[in-house]
């Protein structure tokens, strides 16, 4: 049958052609491991707030960005993000400049360019949103076979954390809930009893491992891979790691000037309520980067000092006033002030 219908209909010609051609039997997959970045990128384009209004919205309008994303999506504007991976073989991540598994760093898109697998898209709302987002139980170590963590200590913390997180937020049985429940089959673990039990409780299946009975088996298919670790493992302080070149790089040849400005705006508004000596050393840090990026900071920073030392003067001289009105020749009350 099959010659049948791909011999009679040109349609299907080439992909029987390639199907049949050396290309439809390729002998080996090249199974190295490497290693990947995810990396979602907007397709909408990007559009920042000033700080200033940042500020107004959090304390008048905190949904101000749910609410903009829920009516996007309402009226059919669906937002989308693409998908790019970037490779690094183990080799490279061996003799790399930087450690690639620091999430302080960044992987240069020169030397590790983008290559795009894929696109996100929200295309509807919850119709409940406590049963669709607030029992939500993402859990990064719930990995398809083939897929492995990387030695970044913050994502090796989460791999545990996230499902006792889940468990003392939603219970026991989260994964039973439909949101989280495993698709097109069952819940298949060690868990039994407690709150939230939605089904069969998994029968008569013993609760522990190994057992001689019924329950979920190791898959040696499955196993992970080998890995070596060089060179020699123990603590040591990361703070003399090259920290900087990067921020550079971001500071003179990614932002713009108008962008530049107000960074530095930012940076000395965060700092210029600490005291001085903790103002001197972060100026010291911010030269490292660049001398012109800890120059504006101290600039601004003085400016703000100045500032901030004629109000201090303005309410030590009301103070002095309200403490001894009589000396001042009349008399004021709180309440006129």
């Amino acid at each position: 049958s099959r010659p049948d219908i791909v011999l009679t209909n040109h349609t299907s010609m080439e992909s029987v052609f390639i199907q049949l051609s050396d290309d439809g039997a390729s002998d080996f997959h090249d199974m190295s491991p490497l290693m990947l970045v995810l990396v979602f990128q907007t397709d909408q384009g990007i559009k920042n707030l000033p700080v200033e209004e940042a500020d107004r919205l959090a304390s008048t309008d905190p949904d101000y960005s749910i609410r903009d994303l829920y009516n996007a999506i309402s009226n059919g504007n669906f937002p989308s993000w693409t998908l790019y991976i970037q490779v690094m073989t183990f080799e490279q991540a061996e003799n790399w400049q930087w450690n690639p598994f620091d999430l302080t760093k960044v992987w240069p898109h020169k030397d590790f360019p983008l290559i795009p697998v894929g696109r996100l898209v929200l295309n509807r709302n919850p119709i409940n949103y406590f049963a669709e987002v607030e029992q939500l139980a993402f859990d990064p170590s719930n990995m398809p076979p083939g897929i492995e963590p990387s030695p970044d200590k913050m994502l090796q913390g989460r791999l545990f954390s996230y499902p006792d997180t889940h468990r003392h937020r939603l219970g026991a049985n989260y994964l039973q809930l439909s949101v989280n429940c495993p698709y097109r089959t069952r819940v298949a673990n060690y868990q039994r009893d407690g709150p939230m039990c939605m089904f069969d409780n998994q029968g008569g299946a013993p609760n522990y491992f190994p057992n001689s009975f019924s329950a979920p088996d190791t898959q040696l298919r499955f196993v992970e891979s080998k890995c070596k670790v060089s060179p020699d493992v123990a603590r040591y302080n990361s703070a003399d790691d090259d920290n900087v070149t990067q921020v550079r790089t971001f500071f003179t040849q990614v932002l713009n000037e108008a962008e530049r400005e107000r960074l530095c705006q930012n940076m000395a508004g965060h700092i210029k309520g600490a005291q001085l000596f903790i103002q001197k050393r972060a100026v010291q840090n911010l030269m490292a980067v660049h001398p012109d990026y800890g120059t504006r900071i101290q600039t601004l920073l003085d400016k703000y000092n100045t500032e901030g030392k004629k109000v201090e003067n303005i309410l030590i001289s009301l103070a002095h006033i309200l403490v001894h009105p009589k000396k001042f020749g009349e008399k004021i009350s709180l309440r006129n002030c």
